[in-house]
């Protein structure tokens, strides 16, 4: 079988979105939509997994909003391209179930980030923290999705999802009913860098908010949140060999490169031995540029829930068109009776 090529991927409706999730993800899927079909999911069910995002129902709803904003502000549109949350869509649980029996104890033992989300305290993490990425393969496969972009951090759940949808294949006789999706990792800022520690990624979670450049922060917020930004005495570095040991240097070269949509090494090229003082006032204007016209584009989307809810539940409804044919050959071949 030859299945057709399709996009899913989500991100998770806990704080506010950030610079990382825009040259990350969000600018990649704009572009992605112009090549094949996609579908993009603001992941709730996911959101529950930690205190985070479980027991704040209005926190959540708004939040769901939020990153919806995001995502249509940054370029993806609902017309063409279905946006939805996983809590209207039932079948991602359904099918989360059945890859719970499908997957085994050995495999999500090995799942860092669990390790990494839990700390030293496991035993008071929720369980569905424990099997999110069980959930995460359901979300991909539910539409027999090909293609998933993910981050580094999520390269090991997709590995899952292969696994999974090679071991129900195989358990159930039906080869290749389930695809094997590939990850799609691109840009030269896939995983930026925290602004006050090169060596740890940009995070939505981080206890310090100058770290990261929310969405939605204003022009003076981000000026003063780059010219914060750690940094070396020395001056930036001549040559892409040059960056070694220097993360924070590499990290800001290459949110301009991305966001200027420039090869890493020409950047490099163009300030090769210039201050940090002078560098950091181009970026800035340059983030600013570029992030004024999204946040703004929010607060717009924000200003009218409604309309919001209404392009959920559209495209809840697209995705299910897509899903229940596939759940409803997956209770055949489980044996359920329906």
């Amino acid at each position: 079988m030859t299945h057709k090529p399709l996009v899913l991927s989500g991100m998770q409706p806990t704080n506010t979105l950030h610079l990382g999730n825009y040259l990350g993800a969000l600018k990649n899927w704009v572009r992605m939509q112009e090549q094949m079909p996609c579908l993009f999911c603001v992941v709730d069910m996911h959101a529950i997994t930690q205190d985070v995002g479980y027991g704040k129902p209005a926190e959540l709803a708004q939040a769901t909003r939020e990153v919806t904003a995001a995502y249509i502000a940054a370029g993806v549109d609902p017309k063409r391209t279905p946006i939805f949350n996983q809590g209207q869509v039932p079948e991602h649980g359904e099918l989360a179930w059945i890859f719970n029996c499908v997957a085994r104890l050995g495999w999500l033992d090995r799942m860092t980030q669990f390790k990494e989300k839990s700390g030293k305290h496991k035993e008071r993490a929720s369980v569905g923290l424990y099997t999110y990425p069980v959930l995460m393969a359901a979300d991909i496969l539910v539409y027999k999705a090909t293609h998933v972009p993910v981050g580094e951090d999520q390269k090991q759940h997709l590995e899952l999802a292969r696994d999974i949808a090679q071991k129900f294949n195989n358990d159930f006789g039906v080869p290749d009913f389930f695809p094997q999706p590939e990850p799609v990792i691109v840009g030269a800022a896939t995983r930026v860098m925290s602004l006050r520690d090169g060596t740890k990624k940009m995070s939505k979670s981080d206890d310090s908010d100058m770290s990261r450049i929310n969405l939605t922060d204003d022009a003076e917020t981000i000026a003063n949140k780059i010219k914060r930004a750690k940094t070396d005495p020395h001056p930036l570095p001549g040559s892409k060999d040059a960056l070694k040991d220097r993360p924070e240097a590499e990290n800001l070269l290459n949110i301009y490169a991305a966001l200027a949509d420039q090869d890493r090494d020409a950047v490099i090229a163009q300030f090769a031995g210039q201050q940090f003082s002078g560098f950091k006032s181009q970026l800035a204007d340059l983030t600013v540029a570029k992030l004024a016209p999204l946040a703004a584009e929010m607060r717009r989307l924000l200003a009218d829930p409604a309309e919001i809810d209404r392009i959920l539940k559209d495209g809840a409804s697209r995705a299910r068109a897509i899903a229940v044919p596939v759940m409803d050959e997956v209770k055949k071949q489980v044996g359920f009776i329906s």
